[in-house]
């Protein structure tokens, strides 16, 4: 007996098509031990988020790649408010399936942004002991959004902290603002 329809491979479906969801509890499970491998290798607080944040860098590099070449061309952001509105809306909900909460401006350095979240994902199922309790995990997050940013030609360095949920702090290059500033006026 033959069938008379022809089975595709998986190998031969599109890479856009499809649900792109992930298990939460496979998340958990997964982001649990990335969080246990870097803490194996680190000897303090700090040490632990710089290696969570290498970590994440490594994802946001990958990321930024696969989503331009695949959804959009190629074409690249070349406004910093235009490349802060992807990151806390388009990349957010690749990620997370939703929207970062907030975007800010911070009132006293033109260089600095918030991007804020009330309840981040990446905290839900991480309980801290008390003698790590100023760990943030989302510092796996600020490598994505840095590599996101700085790959995208807005180098910045992003750092997440505890303030109205988790606030990821970017700092952007001075010449970013300088350069941002320029193509406004044309």
């Amino acid at each position: 007996m033959s069938s008379s329809r022809s089975k595709t491979s998986i190998l031969d479906k599109p890479l856009s098509k499809g649900k792109g969801e992930v298990s939460l509890a496979l998340y958990a499970l997964l982001f649990s031990e990335i969080v246990q491998f870097c803490q194996n290798r680190s000897h303090s607080i700090h040490e632990l988020q710089t290696k969570l944040s290498e970590m994440g860098y490594d994802v946001g590099t990958r990321l930024l790649d696969l989503y331009f070449v695949r959804e959009r061309n190629s074409k690249r952001e070349i406004k910093l408010l235009n490349m802060l509105l992807f990151v806390k809306s388009t990349l957010w909900k690749v990620l997370f399936g939703k929207e970062a909460d907030k975007l800010e401006h911070a009132n006293d350095d033109e260089r600095t942004y918030y991007i804020i979240e009330k309840d981040a994902l990446i905290n839900k199922f991480i309980s801290v002991p008390k003698d790590k309790g100023t760990l943030n995990c989302a510092s796996f997050n600020a490598g994505i959004i840095e590599a996101v940013l700085t790959n995208g030609g807005f180098p910045a360095k992003v750092t997440a902290h505890w303030h109205k949920g988790t606030t990821y702090m970017v700092k952007f290059e001075d010449f970013v603002i300088t350069r941002d500033k320029c193509l406004d006026d044309r």
